[in-house]
């Protein structure tokens, strides 16, 4: 029980809760008007092709920003960037302790240096089974099972109660790397009461139990030594133990291992200082590639998800300076698709098969494993646990609503259904959401962030749709048009379907809507331009059918 009677528990998402990635999650604790807060994960997500230009999406972190003398700390529960990736730019807004593993530790100043201009963020390193105390938050770090060095559920005690906040996690019996998911020490909350659960809902609508990664280990071992040629693998750059499973899976096999791609080697780099690298053999370098036999080969790289610049859509257009592959290479996907990246991955699939390789991915044999719980390890959790209340997070509405029927069915008498800037109050009484915070999304685009109009990105959706044209409008000290409007059309079609010039239909339709101003009213200069534009956006929507950005000057 909490010794403030007028005390609180509440928990604040920003990020991660209807949606999968960007998570940010805010506990609170303490009389509504004074609460102290911890942050648990400040992430990013990436764009798609809605953001064209974009670099990351930040959560909007306005509502802490307005409470910032109540903040006590930032916890990060593991180096993926949908849980860290944000840090570098959020902190200088938030500037408090930040507690991290040592892998995450490690990646982030690894990232710093690479970073122009990247904030030096005092860390303070916590490992497996140690209790830290940020403010009114005792914290203990419970190790779990992922697809990442050093994953962490917490128990957040405070005198409301504990909160188990699971992270990201799965149950394991043989992972890659790393200790199993310790039941002993949720067991041990359990029998001594949870309050509640905020659990991972991302394979909430899968049944069974998620294979192990010593299975994907060894169903890769065999895929290589099957190969005739070279074995080209690409896979996330954080999965740690995958990267291992297939250096052990080559050298067992007799092969050499390559990396490509510069988030790969920085990850290996981190692991390597740390030990998970330990009993390797030694990678190759780039410049040796050319005298090692192809059956001799495997090449670890970047580029799982499509993306146009990593290491793997390269070797696909043959853009490497010492890199190549031939027909009859195998190459083979260690990954899952992320919603979104299906066309950008079939493009490079496509490019590959022309040039001979043979594609081997998810539904063809045991490459790739999940990092999360499917609905039998969920069960299995809430045994150990016991909440009060159940809250799913990390997922879209799908993910969530299936979790939250499991924990019902599965007898947790309390399950509380929230959203991005929901504030759930867990103590006292029943949970409810009893306020909606500020929240949304940031837009980091080059060298600035911003909201989207700030930055641009509603416009310049518009511009990649239907383009752009500027109309210039000079008028004399009668009011009357001094020669033709100059007219510049950018991403616009050249000619209607009958063969008409778009510019010259556009430019007599400037014109018109000059000439149809008495030439009193054309004093009024934005009453010109308004009805400029319109003309113009209306000549281009019914010759073309659709209507692009107008931008109109006029000047006397």
């Amino acid at each position: 029980m909490a010794n403030d009677q007028n005390a609180e528990l509440v928990f604040v998402p920003l990020g991660g809760v209807g949606e999968i990635g960007m998570n940010f999650a805010l506990y609170g604790y303490g009389p509504a008007n004074a609460r102290e807060w911890l942050v648990v994960d400040v992430g990013v997500t990436f764009p798609d092709p809605a953001h064209p230009g974009v670099d990351l999406i930040l959560p909007d972190t306005r509502f802490i920003e307005e409470n910032i003398s109540g903040l006590r700390g930032i916890v990060i529960t593991h180096a993926h960037e949908d849980h860290y990736g944000a840090l570098h730019e959020v902190w200088p807004k938030l500037n408090v302790p930040v507690w991290m593993t040592p892998f995450a530790a490690g990646l982030l100043e690894a990232k710093r240096q690479g970073e122009q201009g990247a904030p030096k963020i005092p860390v303070t390193v916590y490992r497996a089974g140690e209790k830290f105390t940020i403010g009114p938050f005792e914290i203990e770090a419970i190790p779990v099972a992922h697809s990442i060095p050093e994953p962490m559920s917490l128990a957040i005690t405070t005198p409301a109660g504990t909160v188990i906040h699971t992270g990201d996690w799965k149950i394991d019996p043989a992972p890659a790397i790393g200790p199993k998911t310790d039941e002993a020490r949720l067991r041990a909350y359990g029998d001594k009461g949870v309050l509640a659960l905020v659990c991972d809902s991302t394979n909430a609508l899968r049944e069974g139990d998620s294979p192990s990664e010593q299975a994907v280990g060894a169903s890769l071992k065999t895929l290589i030594e099957q190969a005739k040629g070279r074995v080209a693998i690409t896979t996330f750059s954080s999965n740690v133990g995958r990267i291992r499973s297939i250096a052990e899976a080559a050298r067992d096999a007799g092969r050499q291992c390559l990396l490509l791609g510069r988030s790969l080697k920085r990850v290996v780099d981190v692991s390597s200082e740390l030990g998970y690298m330990d009993g390797l053999p030694e990678f190759i370098a780039e410049e040796d590639y050319g005298f090692i036999p192809r059956e001799n080969l495997v090449v670890i790289c970047t580029g799982s998800q499509g993306e146009p610049l990593a290491a793997l859509a390269k070797l696909s257009r043959d853009e490497m300076k010492s890199v190549a592959l031939t027909a009859g290479d195998t190459v083979i996907f260690s990954s899952r698709t992320i919603p979104g990246n299906e066309k950008a991955i079939l493009e490079i699939k496509n490019r590959l098969i022309d040039l001979g390789m043979k594609i081997i991915e998810d539904g063809d044999a045991l490459v790739h494993v999940s990092g999360h719980p499917r609905r039998a390890e969920l069960r299995q959790m809430y045994e150990w646990v016991r909440p009060k209340i159940g809250v799913p997070v990390h997922g879209e509405a799908a993910h969530l609503v299936a979790q939250g029927s499991l924990m019902a069915v599965s007898g947790i008498g309390q399950v509380a259904q929230v959203r991005d800037g929901d504030m759930l109050r867990l103590y006292p009484g029943a949970a409810t959401i009893v306020d909606q915070v500020p929240y949304g999304r940031l837009y980091k685009d080059g060298r600035l962030t911003g909201t989207d109009e700030a930055m641009g990105i509603r416009d310049r959706r518009k511009l990649s749709f239907a383009g752009h044209v500027a109309v210039n409008v000079v008028l004399d000290d009668r009011y009357e048009l001094a020669g033709d409007p100059d007219i510049v059309a950018i991403g616009v079609a050249e000619t209607n379907a009958a063969g008409e010039a778009l510019e010259e239909l556009m430019l007599d339709a400037a014109i018109g809507a000059v000439d149809s101003i008495p030439r009193q009213r054309r004093k009024d200069l934005d009453l010109v331009q308004e009805a400029v534009r319109r003309a113009v956006r209306a000549a281009a929507n019914e010759a073309w059918g659709k209507k692009p950005l107008v931008t109109v000057f006029v000047t006397r």
